[in-house]
């Protein structure tokens, strides 16, 4: 099988240098690097998956609309950026001192498909904080923290009320103590806030 291409996004040159390197080095193909101001010159034809190195500044400006062309690997510089960056839309997140060893199992994973995430990153990610987190003044419960998963797969409150075996009336109950919590005036503003806090994965 011929190796599986890849395109490299980074606002830094040498980060995107020593990427490149390591993602050769795994047997990856490397066909174009880009900052992210130039992604859109990235084309679906001319690589399998993309690379986002997202710096210590946490550059995610473009991120969402080159994931929706290309399976995405985030490389994180901390473990706080990974909540964002699966919910712009990558498929894989990778801490940067890992990369070497873990770069082409997470590019296949996400050709194929899948979901991959660095071991030590499935605590904070996969598993729901209850605790009150910068933001939020008041912890989300266990029930609320259901209600707003499918909130976020777009369910209404009937369907919500349906999925749970709670009425619809119980379920608008949880979705507005969910919005004033959040300090949101929508549902969407409510999903994308919870997002960012690490308190669902999209």
């Amino acid at each position: 099988m011929p190796p599986l291409r890849l395109v490299i996004v980074g606002q830094d040159p040498l980060a995107r240098a020593g990427l490149r390197v390591l993602a050769e080095a795994a047997g990856l193909q490397v066909t174009a690097e880009a900052p992210p101001t130039e992604i859109e010159d990235v084309g679906e034809d001319e690589a399998d998956a993309a690379a986002w190195d997202v710096g210590a500044r946490g550059a995610l400006d473009g991120m969402r609309s080159l994931a929706a062309r290309l399976p995405l690997i985030g490389i994180l510089w901390s473990e706080d950026q990974a909540g964002e960056v699966l919910a712009a839309g990558a498929r894989a997140a990778l801490l940067r001192d890992r990369v070497e060893e873990r770069l082409l199992p997470a590019v296949s994973a996400a050709v194929a498909g899948l979901v991959a995430i660095d071991e030590s990153l499935a605590e904070s990610v996969l598993r729901p904080r209850l605790a009150p987190s910068p933001g939020l003044a008041e912890p989300l419960t266990p029930r609320e923290v259901e209600v707003l998963q499918l909130v976020a797969e777009g369910l209404t409150n009937r369907r919500i009320g349906e999925r749970l075996g709670i009425s619809e009336h119980t379920a608008k109950f949880h979705v507005n103590a969910i919005l004033g919590k959040l300090g949101a005036s929508s549902r969407s503003e409510a999903v994308a806030q919870a997002a960012r806090l690490g308190l669902i994965l999209l």
